[in-house]
């Protein structure tokens, strides 16, 4: 066994990658990825001691977790020499928070700090090669206890999509001390031998509440700096133009990109998790934005191939990159590959450079048609709540039976043909929730709506499931119900990466029930765990589609 990851949804067997990881990363990726998160819990580890002793370091180590859990999401960064640039960033990092709290607990009680630390806060070597070697023997299987591992893991897992979508939202300027001190915690908290399964159990409620305020935080962010999503019909057609292809999910990246194309003959199209931004208005008055172009993250190869023109990857998802088009495509932000081109972070003040794709987009013919016609979007929350009243009329004289929340990821196994099944079993008086990129299996289907009402009503983004939280608490108060079980809304969530354990446990902390998840539950939920999850949230596979679609109009 040269690696060990199970924390995707495709993992070998729904057991574990121990040799090469079904996402493409190999062993020394993934070692690295280990060792980070294994530093990351260090800095954590001290950063609690020093505010315990009443020095504030939240804002200085805050950013740099984040990027260093974000850098770990599956398919983000596969370049081994940023894992060993930013494995080097947090041993002076952590030599620096340590250096604090060793200054201030002395000052405090007049003798040096002699207690127990986990390893993670003393572990050291300024060789690359020892990172590799350090990486095998660290990282999941280092916790023995499959319950404890199960639930360290599972917390540090939603860490990571909290990590994502707060580093997009501190890009736009907003960030929250209590959601980067409890990331300091979590991870704290994982390296303590004394906590008990119940304790744990704790923490990962917890970090499903700091899952809700972060969504709520970059939906702040987004609206407040973009506008709120409109219905919009997104054109899924090409013009003759070159063009560039943006795909991930920083809107600061789409604006930037935008801004700097305008007027030069040169079209902008998304992919992937970057199709929402069709719909916010202050993308609308670029010309040159004319639309979305191919499927979900994992078409990719096919897709980028046939684009013609320059891609840019804001964020996750880049898989392995094919030679016919590595030459074309750029990463930026946390997101890497190796031998591909990276566009440096913007300094303070100004915007990231993007001339060389525009350049490179110039000799570059037009896109291939794949398709042509229209897509709709632009039903996150705020469009939805000033239809209110028309929705809850259309629930109460029954031509609305139920709503289903069909949020989260797509991925590469048939399997998932299941949630493009359920959507055409649905009645017609099924109205769909969607969000990420899960949509890209039903949202093409031709499924008609209810009185001017799409049945396939996208709120956005993956982290815009916080658009279908709230609309689901929105409901509850203006139906007068006492508790959000008793909606007529059922979920059934497909999950792929740790963005969507995130939205799985902050619709947990909300309290909601009778989740179907799939198309496998989680190989890192360990039989006991599962149990709970079962006992108190009435968590349940994906199963049979006939059967599943009549128990979810039931209410089951």
């Amino acid at each position: 066994m040269s690696m060990f990851c199970y924390q995707c949804q495709e993992t070998a067997k729904n057991e574990g990658c121990t040799a090469r990881g079904v996402c493409g990363k190999d062993a020394d990726v993934a070692n690295l990825q280990d060792l980070l998160i294994f530093v990351l819990k260090g800095i954590s580890v001290y950063a609690e001691k020093a505010e315990e002793e009443g020095v504030e370091v939240s804002k200085k180590t805050a950013p740099f977790i984040m990027e260093g859990l974000f850098a770990t999401v599956t398919n983000v960064n596969f370049n081994p020499e940023r894992f060993e640039d930013l494995i080097e960033e947090a041993f002076a990092l952590r030599d620096e928070v340590k250096a604090k709290f060793e200054k201030t607990y002395k000052e405090n009680h007049g003798k040096e700090f002699d207690g127990d630390l986990p390893e993670h806060c003393t572990w050291y070597s300024d060789s690359a090669e020892d990172f590799y070697s350090k990486g095998e023997n660290i990282g999941v299987l280092e916790t023995e206890d499959v319950d404890v591992r199960s639930l360290r893991e599972l917390a540090t897992y939603g860490l990571k999509g909290i990590a994502a979508y707060g580093d997009h939202a501190r890009i736009l300027g907003k960030h929250k001390e209590e959601i980067d001190k409890f990331t300091q915690k979590c991870l704290a908290a994982t390296t303590d031998d004394s906590l008990s399964v119940d304790d744990l159990v704790g923490l990962v409620m917890e970090t499903g509440e700091m899952a809700v305020e972060t969504m709520a935080i970059l939906d702040e962010a987004n609206t407040s700096t973009y506008g709120h999503p409109e219905p919009t019909d997104v054109n899924i057609g090409v013009s003759d133009n070159p063009g560039i292809l943006i795909s991930g999910h920083d809107l600061k990246d789409m604006e930037e990109l935008l801004e700097q194309t305008e007027g030069t003959g040169i079209d902008v199209y998304t992919h992937g998790e970057m199709l929402p931004a069709n719909s916010y208005p202050a993308f609308k008055k670029y010309d040159h934005f004319v639309g979305n172009y191919g499927g979900s993250w994992w078409h990719q190869d096919k897709e980028f191939e046939s684009f013609n023109g320059p891609i840019l990857m804001t964020t996750n998802c880049i898989t392995p990159v094919k030679d016919s088009y590595k030459d074309r495509i750029f990463t930026t932000g946390m997101a890497g590959y190796p031998e591909v081109t990276h566009i440096p972070d913007r300094k303070k003040g100004e915007s990231k450079d993007f001339s060389e794709l525009i350049k490179l987009a110039k000799t570059c013919d037009s896109p291939v048609q794949l398709e042509e016609g229209t897509i709709p979007g632009g039903y996150a929350r705020n469009t939805v709540m000033s239809v209110a009243d028309k929705v809850i009329e259309a629930v109460k004289n029954g031509d609305i039976g139920r709503f289903v929340v069909m949020a989260g990821c797509d991925g590469r196994f048939k399997s998932r043909e299941y949630f493009t099944d359920v959507a055409k079993e649905l009645p017609e008086d099924a109205v769909i929730l969607t969000a990420g990129c899960a949509k890209y299996r039903y949202n093409k289907l031709d499924l008609g709506d209810i009185g001017g009402i799409p049945r396939v009503l996208d709120a956005g983004q993956c982290n815009d499931s916080y658009s279908l939280a709230y609309i689901a608490l929105q409901l509850k108060e203006a139906m007068d119900v006492d508790d959000i079980n008793d909606l007529p809304i059922s979920y059934d969530i497909a999950w792929y990466e740790q963005k969507a354990v995130a939205v799985l446990l902050a619709l947990l902390s909300l309290g909601i029930k009778g989740i179907r998840l799939g198309p496998t539950l989680p190989a890192f939920i360990s039989e006991n765990v599962l149990n709970v999850l079962v006992d108190k949230f009435d968590i349940k596979p994906t199963g049979d589609v006939k059967e599943d679609a009549a128990a979810i109009m039931a209410g089951e």
